[in-house]
């Protein structure tokens, strides 16, 4: 392929199709490219800067905490940006979640332009010289995006896709690349290009996808914030898998270009982080009405940035039962056993569920069928080097009909119509991301749970993906831990819209909890 990624060649791949998503020009065109990942990121200069801030209070510092001390010039850009560059430089080789570095020349002469503009007198914006992680799946110019396949290993795009262009715009510096699975397919990170992206919190364990290699990123302590996107999940598992926070926002929220289906619902881009209201705060500055984007909500992304405490004296919620769906024990009752802590929250908590019939077969049909759209002609030419995913995806979108589909769109509105009439009952819905605690980092996908064969790579995240299926935003935060240490998050679905509402809840639970600050044993 070529070593050049144009708006029109990202339009080709039809990226946003079948994998997710992904915004302002700081960045130099020279970037670092290791041959391999991580262990080819370049080596940190260890005497540049005396901080005032030893490098490990730096790095698990909250990112709205890291800004509020650059604005008071108690914290430098240079010591923010030697400190994550120093920990991923000490931890990334253990974990493979950072695959392509800007070079640490450019980022720290980005960092010391930020700290020269600040004593001018001049703020860049809400994200200022703030170190950012981008998913490879969004096109960043001059930094190599590969989408994990071989077929872009060397691919370096001219162009910034939304979420980077309005990142740079807000005065982020993108320190480089995070890993995925091959074009986004699956919930397990590992790609042919750099191989898998270990759990933190056990090396051997998956850490999810496919915002896999952001999330490891963040709980390691490399990155204070990270993009990533969500079709069937990857918002919401790996944060799951790792101890962290990930919210899957209304279609619409982020602008999702470039993308062949602007009226796709199904893929959408949104925040990462450690706790919720850097979250919050990072979606203040994805979100935005944008004229590009036909279903963009006409809504500004400003208010995302306020506190996020309220009441929640009263307000209904409702833990799932079990969705007709197969669970591992401890992920299922972990997650029953919550509705204490929301009632402590005042919450009135009842065991209750909407009706997802239909929803696997609707998730399943326009799956295949954007797939088929974003990789039928490419499977005809570089069929071998696509991975079997894709073919099967491929295979099966070419099966579907207008009469089948049109039946398909009209249980999905059936679908969403009955979801929507559940929450006129409850404010919220919680249940688990997915059915299964990280398994086996060599493991491609779970075959069987509770003695349920899993019929497809994509079987286990039912409970994820049927939410994508209707629409609603969700978030997902830590829970607890299992026996053997591994993480388990839960995930709270709000109303139509009502992405507010679900920040403030996760934002009550995470203060009632304080799981998320628990730290990986790599680190």
């Amino acid at each position: 392929m070529t070593s050049k990624i144009t708006r029109r060649d990202a339009l080709k791949l039809g990226r946003n199709a079948a994998v997710s998503a992904a915004v302002t020009p700081l960045l130099s065109s020279e970037v670092s490219i290791p041959t391999r990942a991580p262990s080819g990121l370049p080596e940190v200069a260890s005497s540049i800067i005396t901080p005032s801030y030893s490098s490990s209070e730096i790095h698990f510092m909250r990112a709205v905490d890291i800004l509020e001390l650059m604005r008071k010039k108690r914290l430098s850009a240079r010591e923010v940006m030697q400190a994550h560059l120093k920990q991923i430089n000490r931890v990334n080789p253990k974990v493979n979640a950072m695959v392509t570095l800007v070079s640490e020349e450019q980022l720290m002469e980005q960092a010391t332009a930020a700290d020269e503009a600040l004593a001018k007198g001049n703020w860049l914006g809400p994200l200022h010289g703030l170190p950012v992680g981008v998913k490879d799946l969004h096109e960043a110019r001059g930094i190599r995006t590969t989408y994990g396949s071989p077929l872009y290993r060397d691919s370096v795009p001219d162009f910034d896709c939304s979420v980077v262009q309005r990142e740079r715009e807000a005065g982020a510096i993108l320190v480089g690349k995070t890993n995925v699975p091959e074009f986004g397919l699956g919930s397990q990170t590992f790609n042919p290009v750099f191989g898998p992206t270990h759990n933190p919190y056990d090396v051997t364990k998956t850490c999810g996808g496919s915002t896999g290699g952001g999330c490891v990123a963040l709980a390691c302590g490399m990155v204070p914030l990270a993009d990533g996107s969500d079709f069937g999940g990857s918002l919401r598992n790996p944060p799951n898998f790792c101890n962290g926070v990930g919210l899957r926002p209304s279609p619409g929220r982020v602008p999702n270009t470039p993308n062949h289906l602007g009226w796709f619902p199904l893929s959408v881009s949104g925040p990462v982080a450690r706790n919720v209201t850097d979250c919050a705060f990072f979606l203040s500055v994805l979100a935005g009405f944008d004229s590009h984007s036909p279903i963009s909500i006409d809504q500004p992304g400003a208010p995302f940035a306020q506190p996020l405490a309220r009441s929640f004296k009263g307000v209904r919620v409702a833990i799932f039962k079990d969705m007709g769906l197969p669970w591992e024990p401890e992920v299922k009752s972990a997650v029953r056993s919550q509705g204490k802590i929301f009632e402590s929250l005042g919450c009135i908590v009842e065991e209750d569920e909407p009706d997802f019939r239909d929803a696997n077969e609707c998730f399943l049909a326009w799956r295949h069928w954007s797939t088929e759209l974003a990789f039928g002609d490419l499977l005809a030419t570089h069929g071998d080097q696509l991975n079997e995913y894709i073919h099967w995806h491929v295979e099966e979108g070419r099966k579907l009909k207008g009469p089948y589909l049109s039946r398909m769109e009209a249980k999905r509105t059936a679908l969403y119509q009955r979801m929507q009439q559940f929450l006129e009952k409850y404010e919220f819905f919680v249940l688990p991301v997915n059915q299964v605690l990280p398994f086996d980092v060599k493991t491609h996908y779970p075959t069987e749970i509770a003695g349920v064969k899993m019929e497809t790579y994509i079987d286990w995240m039912r409970s994820a993906y049927y939410i994508s299926t209707v629409g609603n935003p969700a978030i997902a935060v830590p829970c607890t831990f299992s026996a053997s240490g591994l993480p388990i998050g839960l995930q709270i679905v709000g109303r139509h819209h009502d992405d507010w509402g679900v920040l403030q809840m996760g934002y009550a639970f995470e203060q009632a909890t304080n799981i998320g600050k628990r730290r990986p044993v790599v680190v």
